[in-house]
C-alpha cells in the first residue's frame, strides 16, 4: 500500500488511469514521499471523503462539548520569518511567497473525532499522524476537461463589510492575481482552451470560532494527448501554486530559509480516482500529531505590500475547526 517513492506512484497513477483502476495517493509538500492505495473504498488504512465519495462507515459522531485552544508564536518570532520572506520579494526573487507556521493547539477530541465532525469539501485521516480538512480542490480531471480552483485570500465573516474589504483589497486583489496567472500558465503546459470560468468567488465556512470567508477562482481546460495520465499531470503541476508561489523554483528556496522545517503532508496535494473522474486537494486546513502533541499548520501568501502584523493575524484565524 504504501511507496516511499513518489516515482513509484506517479507510474502506478499512470497505469491505473489508462485501466480505470481506482485509486488514492498523497504526496508530501517536499516531494520525498508519497502514498498510494489500490481499491480504496475497500480499506481503512486512511480515511477520506471526497463529496459524497467516501470509504468512512460513520457520518457524524455526536459530542457534548469541544475543547479547542492554542499557543501562538509570538509577532516577533513570526516577524523574523515574514522579515526573509520580504527581502526575498524586495530583491525580486519572488512575486508571491506562501509563509507557514507550526501551532501547538490542545483539544479533549482525537483526531477521529475531527474527522467525523468536520464540515469540509475534503476530509483525509491517517491515524496516529494527521487530520485535514481542506476546503481547497487542487485538479479535478473528468475525460479530457482539467479544471482547478485557486484559493487565495480570507477575511472574518463577522467584520463589517467583509466581503467588500475582501474584494477590494489591494494587496488581497494582487496576490489572488499573480495566483491565477501562474495556474492558468501550470494548466496551458498541458492543455488547450485554458480559461478563467468563474474569477474570485467567495465560500462561507462555518467554524468553532466564528465564519470566515474565502476567495477562489475556477480555471479550466481541455487536456492534450495521454489525459490519462493523471501522474504525470499531477506531478507536472507540483508544487501547488497557491501554497508555494510565484515563480516557483526561487520562491521554494525563500520558504525553505524561513520555515526552516519541512512541512511533510501539509501543503501537499492528495486525490482520489473512481475508475472514471479524478478529484484532488490541497492539503491546508491540517492538524498533525507528535508523539501525544498536536499542532495545527496555518499560513499565508506574502507579497511586498504585505504588512506583517496584518499576516500574522491571518495565520492565528485559519487556527479553527470546521465545525459548528
Amino acid at each position: 500500500m504504501y511507496f516511499d517513492s513518489p516515482q513509484e506512484i506517479q507510474s502506478r497513477m499512470n497505469l491505473h488511469g489508462k485501466e480505470g483502476k481506482p485509486f488514492f495517493f498523497a504526496l508530501n509538500f517536499e516531494m520525498t514521499e508519497g502514498i498510494f492505495i489500490e481499491d480504496p473504498l475497500n480499506q481503512s488504512d486512511i480515511l477520506f471523503q471526497f463529496g459524497n465519495k467516501s470509504n468512512s462507515k460513520i457520518s457524524v459522531r455526536n459530542l457534548e462539548s469541544i475543547n479547542f485552544s492554542y499557543t501562538p508564536l509570538s509577532l516577533s518570532e513570526y516577524k523574523e520569518k515574514f522579515d526573509i520572506v520580504h527581502d526575498g520579494l524586495r530583491k525580486g526573487y519572488s512575486y508571491l511567497t506562501n509563509l507557514t507556521v507550526k501551532t501547538p493547539v490542545y483539544s479533549d477530541i482525537s483526531l477521529e473525532d475531527i474527522f467525523y465532525q468536520s464540515n469540509a469539501s475534503y476530509k483525509i485521516l491517517l491515524p496516529q499522524h494527521f487530520v485535514c480538512f481542506s476546503p481547497e480542490r487542487f485538479v479535478k480531471i473528468s475525460g479530457k476537461t482539467i479544471s482547478t480552483n485557486p484559493m487565495k485570500g480570507t477575511i472574518d465573516a463577522t467584520k463589517p463589510n467583509a466581503e467588500e474589504q475582501i474584494l477590494n483589497d489591494f494587496k488581497e486583489t494582487a496576490e489572488h492575481n499573480t495566483i491565477v496567472d501562474l495556474l492558468r500558465n501550470d494548466l496551458s503546459i498541458i492543455a488547450d482552451s485554458v480559461r478563467v470560468n468563474r474569477f474570485r468567488y467567495i465560500d462561507r465556512i462555518t467554524t468553532n470560532k466564528t465564519d470566515i470567508l474565502q476567495i477562489s477562482s475556477e480555471i479550466t481546460g481541455t487536456l492534450r494527448n495521454n489525459y490519462q495520465n493523471f501522474g504525470d499531470i499531477i506531478f507536472g503541476m507540483l508544487p501547488a501554486g497557491s501554497v508555494s508561489g510565484a515563480p516557483k523554483c526561487a520562491t521554494m528556496d525563500i520558504i525553505r530559509q524561513a520555515e526552516n522545517i519541512p512541512r511533510g503532508y501539509y501543503t501537499g496535494v492528495c486525490g482520489y480516482y473512481d475508475g472514471k473522474d479524478l478529484d484532488s486537494a490541497v492539503m491546508i486546513r491540517y492538524i498533525e500529531q507528535e508523539n501525544n502533541q498536536y499542532y495545527f499548520r496555518s499560513g499565508g501568501g506574502i507579497t511586498a505590500y504585505s504588512n506583517c502584523e496584518s499576516e500574522y493575524r491571518e495565520v492565528l484565524e485559519k487556527i479553527y475547526l470546521p465545525i459548528k
